[in-house]
């Protein structure tokens, strides 16, 4: 056999935590030996960024999870670009390949970018969705979690046994805090002497956007030069547009759409803030500790294996306003707090989050199901 050809296949094209690690894994491919392929099921930024790379991307539309209106493209795709190996992120991209790949007898890698269950769901959602995990790691080759946590999860919810750890990474020459980048602040609507408090993620249920500006509103109530700014897609985004000015916090809290220079919105604001109700690995949050940014997160599987509380950044509870408020008081009020937190979450992200070595992993992965 010559090089692999992988189909890697994610959710949608839009960017988020998954989809960049997507972006960073093929990119980090040795091509010589790994010919990657992506396929999303909705167009996005993540797409257009990576045919520009001359990544071969496809799209095929669906908003479901096993969706069976799909399978016959998604074979005759596996088929025309003859697919050595299918390599599923997040459990609705694996849903609807797991037939197919069955079907040409392909070897299914998963990787678990967070399990679709989680504590925020109904019992019963939680044991069905439980499930489908379960069925979705048994029909596959390779179960990949990208946090001990995450797999310390999936044994406690269903007994996952066959899976291996391979933690996210973080591009580290594009997410450079050394680097001399342009002044956006007032690209954004604040100055120099606001404290720019940001969420940077999927606006979705997951991120829980709602309790971000519900604090940030309490916080900018204590300290007026505390503010927000919120930049990203999602479901959620227009009730969070509406919610902002019905409320009045339009002075104070802006919103964007996605934006490609993420190192240089890092670089421009102060605190990053993730208040989400489940992660596997956050990307995102890797990326804000290597640009140097104090980080305020919930304990979720992932976070709570990078963040220990007052040490290298602030843990709150979930669905917590006011806590969040606090942490970006505290913040604020403590230069040295401050220092200490991006020092050491820097430290950690340099010496174990490289995404080189996640691509080298994954490589590894593949040569070993084909036994090269």
């Amino acid at each position: 056999m010559g090089k692999i050809r992988v189909l890697e296949v994610i959710r949608q094209g839009e960017i988020g935590g998954g989809e960049s690690h997507v972006m960073d894994l093929v990119t980090g491919f040795n091509k010589d030996v790994v010919i990657p392929i992506v396929l999303a099921f909705t167009h996005g930024n993540m797409i257009e960024v990576l045919s520009e790379q001359g990544i071969q991307c496809h799209v095929i539309e669906t908003q479901s999870a096993f969706d069976y209106k799909v399978q016959h493209q998604i074979i005759e795709l596996i088929r025309q670009e003859n697919i050595d190996v299918v390599h599923a992120h997040g459990s609705r991209a694996a849903s609807n390949v797991l037939w197919p790949a069955k079907r040409l007898g392909k070897p299914l890698v998963y990787t678990v970018h967070g399990w679709s269950f989680h504590q925020d769901q109904p019992f019963l959602v939680q044991k069905l969705r439980a499930l489908s995990e379960k069925f979705i790691c048994k029909c596959s080759k390779e179960v990949i979690c990208v946090s001990e946590s995450n797999m310390i999860s999936g044994k406690r919810a269903f007994g996952l046994h066959k899976c291996r750890v391979i933690e996210n990474g973080v591009n580290l020459c594009r997410f450079n805090c050394q680097d001399v980048y342009e002044n956006i602040r007032l690209e954004f609507g604040f100055s120099d002497n606001d404290i720019i408090v940001a969420l940077i993620a999927r606006i979705t249920l997951q991120k829980d956007p709602l309790s971000f500006v519900e604090a940030i509103a309490k916080a900018h109530e204590k300290n007026p030069r505390i503010k927000g700014l919120i930049i990203g897609e999602g479901d959620m985004k227009g009730e969070i547009d509406d919610y902002i000015l019905r409320h009045q916090m339009d002075g104070y809290i802006h919103t964007f759409p996605f934006r490609t220079d993420i190192p240089r919105v890092l670089n421009a604001i102060d605190i990053y803030c993730l208040p989400s109700l489940w992660e596997g690995l956050s990307i995102a949050l890797l990326e804000a500790m290597a640009m140097k940014k104090p980080v305020i997160v919930t304990p979720t599987d992932g976070c709570k294996e990078l963040i220990a509380n007052g040490e290298n950044g602030l843990v709150v509870n979930f669905r917590s306003p006011e806590d969040i408020a606090m942490a970006c008081l505290q913040y604020a009020s403590t230069s040295t707090l401050m220092k200490q937190c991006t020092e050491k979450a820097f430290q950690m992200v340099n010496q174990r989050f490289n995404a080189q070595r996640v691509s080298d992993e994954v490589c590894m992965i593949y040569k070993t199901i084909l036994k090269l």
